[in-house]
């Protein structure tokens, strides 16, 4: 156990996905922190003990198909409306009545949308790495379908049940460490050399990940702790969040176009392109984030921000949470 991770608590809590798997740090006002693919709760390893520190009850979950959290065989069993209901349940579970949710990549939509759809139980909402892009325009599989022309978009890769898990669990731990890196300001492919979002036809992700080299952020241990945990799992759970984009698009019609207006937080970087492609998307934050109260693109930084940049994105965090009402 690395010293990141001393002092916590692993639980299982009842969701109506089963059951899901947290980890604790610390008492008083409760942040329920919400991890991104392909990662679980240790991505906020270098939270939970700040948060605690500074007066929080920390608590990072592994996202239902992730990890020590229930795998349930549907894939229609893993849309945006039975996430946010996990997430709502762990709150209850934990015998509180609200709480702030901070999500990281897919955590930072679910997030989102756990304080859209339950305002009653997230009073406020921090976003890291992507925006908040509210519900509406063509069917997602519709707009990924017309990107990168004679290459094809990773997120329509995932859509094929079977297909990413072919490429990637035959050697889980080298695929990951060229996804991380792939990712990573220190280690991203430079400008000019091909994209690790979009596969050639025939091809697979991995082709175009960086060859032998692992970002600064990530040691061979910590590598082994996500390794370990998708080896035991598989990547089917984890994948079927991609393969939900068109479910979630019909189940979210009510709230097409609707602002997020708990306080808010977003924290991006400035080498991601979850941030360059949706740059549209920060700019209309004062309108689809109206209770926006702090929002910094970090200089030089890649997608895992709070990996990459922990001590930058723990003090916004702490900053943040300590100017929203009690």
């Amino acid at each position: 156990m690395s010293p990141q991770t001393t002092g916590v608590t692993h639980r299982l809590v009842p969701s109506p996905a089963g059951r899901i798997h947290l980890v604790e740090q610390g008492t008083g006002p409760l942040v329920l922190l919400v991890h991104g693919f392909p990662e679980s709760w240790y991505s906020w390893r270098h939270q939970l003990p700040v948060l605690a520190a500074a007066g929080y009850r920390a608590v990072a979950i592994d996202v239902r198909g992730y990890g020590r959290s229930a795998k349930p065989e549907d894939t229609a069993a893993y849309r945006m409306l039975d996430l946010v209901e996990d997430n709502a349940a762990v709150v209850h579970a934990l015998g509180e009545r609200s709480a702030v949710i901070v999500g990281h990549d897919w955590g930072s939509t679910i997030a989102a949308n756990s304080a859209l759809l339950r305002p009653d139980v997230f009073r406020a909402v921090g976003l890291l790495s992507v925006p908040y892009l509210p519900r509406g325009g063509p069917r997602p599989s519709e707009v990924f379908a017309q990107l990168g022309g004679d290459e094809e978009f990773y997120v329509s890769y995932f859509q094929e049940p079977g297909r990413a898990e072919a490429e990637i669990e035959p050697d889980v731990r080298g695929w990951l460490a060229g996804f991380y890196a792939a990712l990573s300001a220190d280690t991203m492919p430079a400008a000019g050399e091909p994209d690790p979002h979009f596969v050639s036809r025939g091809g697979t992700l991995r082709d175009r990940f960086p060859a032998g080299r692992r970002p600064g952020w990530l040691s061979e241990a910590e590598l082994d702790v996500y390794a370990g945990e998708f080896e035991r799992t598989g990547l089917t759970g984890a994948l079927a969040r991609y393969r939900n984009m068109d479910r979630d698009w019909e189940d979210l019609a009510d709230f097409d176009g609707a602002p997020v207006t708990q306080p808010a937080l977003f924290i991006g970087g400035s080498r991601d392109a979850s941030t360059t492609w949706l740059a549209d998307a920060i700019a209309a934050h004062p309108a689809t984030l109206p209770g926006l109260r702090s929002s910094h693109l970090l200089d030089g930084c890649g997608h895992w921000i709070q990996q990459e940049r922990p001590a930058e994105v723990n003090r916004q965090l702490t900053d943040w949470l300590a100017s929203l009402p009690s």
